[in-house]
């Protein structure tokens, strides 16, 4: 069989979904609302394309190269393949998006029920990260079903909590569409475009591809380009339903400025929960999140334990484990808004290497897979991403900078776009035409 009965394509649907909807799907839409206010459509609009639409063509680029992250990145050359893939495990794994799972369920399921002063003393958060991560420890060492059936449970039950919210919302909001706050006042598409970056859900998918892929396969499909499409349907379906989430939770967002700003989008969804619901809202909620924030924490710690164990032989899954688990409670200590602060430069960096990439997986025939325009396009995209995670680290950039701000785009942080493109057609003239020298 070469297609994926109805069934069989909305399962696999379904499991991409919930791999995707994690920590950061929760809690930036919300933020996005509060901020953009009335241009939340505007904003949500580049946050779809980020947040959505690329985690959806790299999980088919992954279908289309018939291969992993590693083996996508390695058309660049083998080194760039190992180094990227490495970045991206420890990105989406110990560094930000594993002690993310920690902090966005303390933030929803513990800070609102703390005395007023005690999240402060900074305690709490550390009680919670040590059990959190115990517990992340233990699950990972005993791989079972637990996890996938709490998954499958809790997912319905978020996404219920989700639209009973956005009903109640409609019915009695918290308060009116709020003013948007710069920069969403100057240019609400491009910083919800950026602000998609957040989610990690693009670097995640050149990840998750494989397990899509191989679903598929595993249900007989074979032939290379009815795979893409079988992926491509099933990644659709989990479009759909993210979208939908991300639009609902921007509303929500856009209309609680009346409750005051806040630090991150935890705080966001806590206070609009809070005051539609009351404290059993709350309890529901955060119960919910952390439960589904464990699932995430467990998930990525296995993936990353089965990576690292197989790039390095010498070190046992288990001891990965152990050490990813304890540096992200280190790490999870930070507290959200502190994590969110410093992910934002790396992943200025990071991200439009792994869109261009993604991209050239989609015109890798038109080229015949010339390693040159990879080389290009790569060099020319980080250049400039470069020094845009440098300018978000506050580094001061000097002359480059006034080299830089010639570029199309720059100052909306898309700057690497023309270099990108640059790099790719020098490379096709100095050797794309002439032969296919990069692996298939």
């Amino acid at each position: 069989m070469n297609t994926l009965s109805k069934r069989e394509t909305l399962s696999i649907g379904l499991m991409l979904f919930a791999l995707f909807f994690g920590a950061g799907n929760m809690i930036f839409p919300p933020a996005l609302g509060q901020a953009s206010g009335s241009q939340v459509w505007a904003a949500m609009a580049g946050f779809i394309i980020t947040g959505v639409g690329l985690p959806l063509l790299g999980v088919v680029a992954i279908g289309l190269s018939g291969g992993n992250l590693q083996t996508l990145a390695s058309r660049v050359h083998p080194v760039f393949g190992i180094i990227l893939t490495v970045v991206v495990y420890l990105t989406i794994g110990p560094i930000f998006a594993i002690p993310r799972t920690s902090t966005v369920a303390y933030e929803i399921g513990v800070v609102p029920f703390l005395f007023e002063g005690v999240e402060e003393a900074g305690f709490p958060l550390f009680i919670f990260s040590v059990l959190f991560f115990l517990l992340t420890y233990w699950l990972a060492l005993n791989p079972s079903k637990l996890v996938d059936r709490v998954g499958k449970i809790l997912t319905p039950i978020l996404l219920t909590i989700i639209v009973v919210l956005f009903i109640s919302s409609l019915i009695e909001p918290v308060g009116p569409v709020g003013i948007p706050v710069s920069p969403y006042k100057e240019a609400p598409f491009f910083e919800g475009f950026m602000e998609g970056y957040l989610t990690m859900d693009a670097l995640a998918a050149l990840v998750f591809g494989i397990v899509a892929v191989t679903a598929a396969q595993e249900r007989g499909v074979t032939d290379r380009r009815s795979l893409a499409w079988s992926i491509i349907k099933a990644g659709m379906i989990a479009a759909v339903g993210l979208g939908s989430v991300y639009l609902i939770l921007a509303y929500l967002g856009s209309t609680s400025q009346v409750l005051g700003l806040s630090d991150n989008g935890g705080e966001v969804l806590t206070n609009v929960v809070q005051t539609l619901f009351g404290p059993a809202g709350s309890l529901l909620l955060g119960s919910a999140v952390t439960v589904a924030c464990l699932t995430t924490s467990v998930g990525l710690v296995t993936a990353c334990g089965i990576y690292f164990s197989k790039l390095f032989p010498s070190i046992s899954y288990k001891q990965v484990v152990v050490a990813v688990a304890l540096f992200s409670m280190g790490v999870a200590n930070l507290g959200l808004t502190q994590i969110i602060a410093v992910s934002v430069p790396v992943l200025a960096a990071l991200y439009p290497l792994a869109i261009v990439l993604i991209l050239l997986t989609f015109t890798h025939q038109w080229f015949r897979g010339a390693r040159s325009v990879y080389v290009g396009a790569m060099l020319g995209t980080g250049l400039v991403s470069l020094a845009d995670g440098l300018k978000a680290f506050q580094v001061d950039l000097g002359a480059l900078e006034g080299v830089y701000s010639w570029l199309p785009l720059y100052e909306q942080g898309v700057g690497w776009l023309l270099p990108a493109l640059l790099g790719a057609l020098i490379g096709f003239f100095a050797g794309g035409g002439k032969q296919k020298d990069s692996a298939v």
